[in-house]
């Protein structure tokens, strides 16, 4: 039977995705005892509220994330982000910076490209914001662009090295209008192939990232 693999992490009240921005303010709109004055007796509604950056918990971006006149979130059409055939590119050990090798002998053309480091588990820890984090180089991300990735995802803080301010790999990827999903997590779950993935956002306008539920339909 196919089975549906969760890969997204949870969105909560106060929780920290970057150190440094604004954390998710979650909070009742209509709570359920001012509700009874709305409705009949015994009928009661919650409505929530939710203020967050656009960049918390595992979210995908969009060229308009990098590019002023890129394409938005509200522009991604469904093909691009969801039902994509998808693979998983493990990357072990020590190596902090992963190069083109990584991807090379990968059949990575129309697909979603995951890369899985395990950086998740150090997921709302210091460590997971400490600078040390994985992240693809910039040739690698031409290399993911010249074989035809559709989309790239990675389990870490940032796809790009957070130290380097040109974000080469935002830069590459998202130019050539390869979705990019950041902060996944569970991918130790998935087969290395042989999945589907989907990372579809609201079709919200004028936002270049915003929160996804990320997942993998296995069959």
């Amino acid at each position: 039977m196919a089975q549906l693999i969760d890969l997204s992490h949870e969105i909560e009240h106060g929780m920290v995705t970057y150190r440094g921005l604004p954390s998710p303010t979650i909070s009742d709109w209509l709570t359920r005892d001012a509700s009874t004055t709305r409705y009949a007796p015994g009928t009661t509604f919650q409505i929530g509220k939710i203020e967050l950056l656009a960049n918390t918990g595992t979210y995908i971006d969009a060229p308009f994330h990098r590019y002023q006149e890129g394409r938005d979130i509200a522009g991604y059409a469904l093909e691009a982000v969801a039902d994509l055939p998808g693979i998983v590119v493990r990357v072990s050990g020590p190596a902090r910076p992963i190069d083109s090798s990584r991807f090379k002998g990968q059949d990575v053309k129309r697909k979603a490209v995951l890369v899985h480091t395990g950086w998740d588990a150090h997921w709302r820890t210091d460590t997971y914001s400490a600078g040390q984090h994985p992240f693809i180089t910039r040739d690698a991300a031409e290399y993911l662009v010249q074989a035809g990735a559709a989309l790239v995802g990675i389990d870490s803080l940032n796809i790009d090295d957070d130290k380097d301010g040109t974000r080469p790999t935002h830069t590459k990827l998202l130019g050539a209008g390869v979705a990019i999903v950041e902060h996944m997590t569970n991918l130790v779950a998935l087969p290395d192939s042989g999945f589907r993935f989907f990372a579809v956002p609201p079709r919200v306008k004028g936002m270049g990232s915003f929160p996804v539920r990320a997942f993998a339909l296995v069959s």
